[in-house]
């Protein structure tokens, strides 16, 4: 860094250790993206809100494309680790198809924007970026089918399809909680959304 740049950076903002400084300008990245969208949004709007240099920004971040994937893998990270969680909280699969979509709108009450770039993107015609979407989605759809295979003893392929099928549904739902902030609380939303997937999945009989 020069001492021009370096003189911006402790002008715009505080100088902080590089993995500090990565979430700081992640998260100023996150607010753009989310406000303008992928193609409206600039570097120099990211670097303005994490109030850094933009040749700062660009030591972290080679390309707002980086920059984006990174959110995306962050985002899809911490969904993956909510489901997880969820599923191996419990041996009552009631209370396994309750804590898994609470998940789905845990993540969105703690971080509405991740939830957006993950599952609103308008950037889904880059492979990259398909890639790492699509892969959240697979993933925790085989998570849910192993349950499934599991206790009832399907073969893989409807186990799956049933844990997409499951996914989905929280997904969705929690995206219109999202959209709709004068509906009802993210707790009776989550419940009422997990009474349905659970009559649905209650249906298909456990294995002796």
């Amino acid at each position: 860094m020069s001492s021009s740049e370096s003189a911006v950076e402790t002008t715009r903002g505080s100088r902080l250790p590089r993995s500090e400084r990565r979430i700081q300008l992640l998260e100023a990245a996150l607010e753009v993206f989310v406000a303008q969208g992928y193609h409206a949004a600039a570097m120099d709007d990211i670097a303005e809100r994490a109030r850094v240099s933009k040749p700062v920004l660009y030591q972290h971040f080679p390309s707002k494309l980086d920059l984006y994937l990174a959110l995306l893998e962050a985002g899809r990270d911490r969904l993956l680790s909510l489901v997880r969680a969820a599923l191996t909280s419990t041996h009552d699969n009631k209370l396994r198809v309750q804590a898994t979509t609470g998940a789905y709108f845990a993540f969105v009450e703690e971080s509405a924007g991740a939830f957006r770039l993950v599952f609103e993107s308008d950037l889904t015609n880059d492979p990259r970026v398909r890639a790492l979407i699509d892969s959240a989605n697979r993933e925790i759809a085989l998570m849910i089918s192993e349950v499934i295979a599991e206790d009832t003893g399907l073969a893989p392929e409807p186990s799956l399809l049933l844990g997409f099928g499951l996914a989905g549904a929280a997904q969705t739902a929690a995206l219109q909680w999202l959209h709709d902030p004068d509906g009802i609380n993210r707790a009776d939303a989550a419940a009422l959304v997990a009474r349905l997937q659970w009559r649905g999945i209650s249906g298909i009989p456990r294995q002796s």
